[in-house]
């Protein structure tokens, strides 16, 4: 225990009298932890914006029946190899889901969901006069819709109640509306492939911030949606679910398919895209951080060395008078992890500051503040790995230091 105080004793002495080196290592980890814990809040920030604009518009879980065309039915004889057509005509398949209540019934009982709601998807044209824009319209209960999307948080004019109680009512997305130059309570032409047209009262105008949405989608009644497909109120294309955990999401689907003979989709799947681009952007950012810290480390690896082949003689007399090799790595490793931790703490303050600087930066709607995530668990892994970089920057010239031969020194 003695021993261990005077190594302590010894290494705070090599800090304290050589003050210049000690924040200049210090000065190199600081700003190595701040970058680090700076840019890796950076890119969750981005990584948690890019998932809530992802949920805008997408379930965690989608269901529904992929399209496919019948094939024509043929068969051959062992006589006769010329195959036979049965039917050669090819035709499209109905997307309808059979008892969808059965299925949404069956997922309400699973304690890993939270929302379910069925959907009705048609194509449409947006006629107004002689302009006319193709999209989607998806036929819902809009409530349940708000429960699953919070649709009324980025409504711009409008009331989601008003769609609930009328049939031959309409929410359009702003594109829609600036395209075809309309506005609240204004008439809208819908028509659908199926040769259906309605004239639909527009009371509601939503912005979700992606171009490509607001400028094709569209809410209308399930009833009203099922209309312009001609078909009757047992009508489903799509079942929409969320679940508790949305990172467990391909594992729910799973344990869903063996419920249906439908496709079932996790966002995932759906947005692999989206999230591969979120994968080297975070790869990319948490590279370059390490690296400034690695650089940082050198600092204080250059000034341990230069330490070593400086007090060459205090060491040998240190090992002379009874220290150990062991008791020589501990002092210079104790130097660097107390160089690592004022330079670790300093720099999460420094961190800190740099990201509540701009978290309030405001960036204008839809985006609203800079997306930056704090996260304490960041925080925690910065420290960790700021102080386990520190580590082996000061093992390596303390492993140098303790094989030094106290004889051959004291000869030269």
């Amino acid at each position: 225990m003695k021993i261990k105080n005077v190594n302590l004793d010894i290494a705070l002495t090599h800090i304290i009298t050589r003050k210049r080196q000690t924040i200049v290592a210090a000065l190199g980890v600081t700003i190595g932890i701040a970058i680090y814990l700076f840019m890796n809040s950076l890119s969750s920030g981005f990584t948690m914006y890019s998932r809530n604009e992802i949920f805008k518009n997408n379930a965690h879980i989608k269901i529904y029946k992929e399209d496919k065309t019948s094939t024509p039915l043929s068969y051959t004889t062992a006589n006769e190899p010329l195959p036979i057509l049965v039917n050669p005509q090819l035709l499209s398949e109905s997307k309808k889901i059979i008892n969808p209540n059965r299925l949404i019934e069956q997922l309400k009982e699973e304690s890993s969901i939270t929302h379910v709601f069925a959907q009705v998807n048609v194509d449409v044209f947006y006629n107004n006069g002689k302009t006319q824009l193709k999209g989607t319209a998806n036929g819902v209960h809009i409530l349940e819709a708000d429960s699953m999307f919070d649709i009324a948080s980025y409504m711009i004019a409008g009331d989601l109640n008003d769609l609930a109680e009328n049939k031959n009512a309409i929410i359009i997305g702003k594109g829609i509306a600036e395209n075809l130059n309309l506005r609240l309570n204004d008439n809208i032409t819908v028509s659908s492939s199926f040769g259906v047209v309605k004239l639909l009262k527009i009371k509601g105008i939503f912005s979700t911030g992606n171009s490509f949405t607001d400028k094709a989608k569209s809410y209308i009644q399930q009833s009203t949606a099922q209309q312009f497909v001609k078909e009757d109120i047992a009508y489903v294309t799509t079942i929409l679910a969320n679940t508790k955990n949305q990172e467990a999401s391909p594992q729910i689907a799973e344990k869903i398919q063996a419920l249906t003979p439908y496709t079932v989709e996790p966002w995932q799947v759906t947005n692999a895209d989206v999230l591969s681009g979120d994968l080297v952007r975070g790869t990319m950012m948490r590279a370059i951080s390490l690296s400034i810290l690695i650089v940082a480390a050198f600092g204080i690896y250059n000034i341990l060395n230069m330490t070593v082949m400086q007090k060459l003689n205090d060491i040998s007399i240190l090992k002379a008078t009874g220290f150990s090799g062991r008791d020589v790595i501990t002092i210079f490793v104790t130097e660097a992890l107390i160089m690592g931790a004022i330079g670790c703490l300093i720099g999460i303050g420094l961190g800190t500051l740099l990201i509540l600087a701009l978290a309030n930066v405001y960036m204008g709607p839809p985006v609203g503040y800079f997306p930056i995530y704090f996260d304490a668990s960041i925080f925690m892994k910065s420290f960790i790995i700021g102080m386990l970089v520190t580590f082996f920057a000061g093992f390596i010239p303390a492993l140098k230091a303790s094989r030094v031969d106290p004889v051959e020194i004291f000869r030269k």
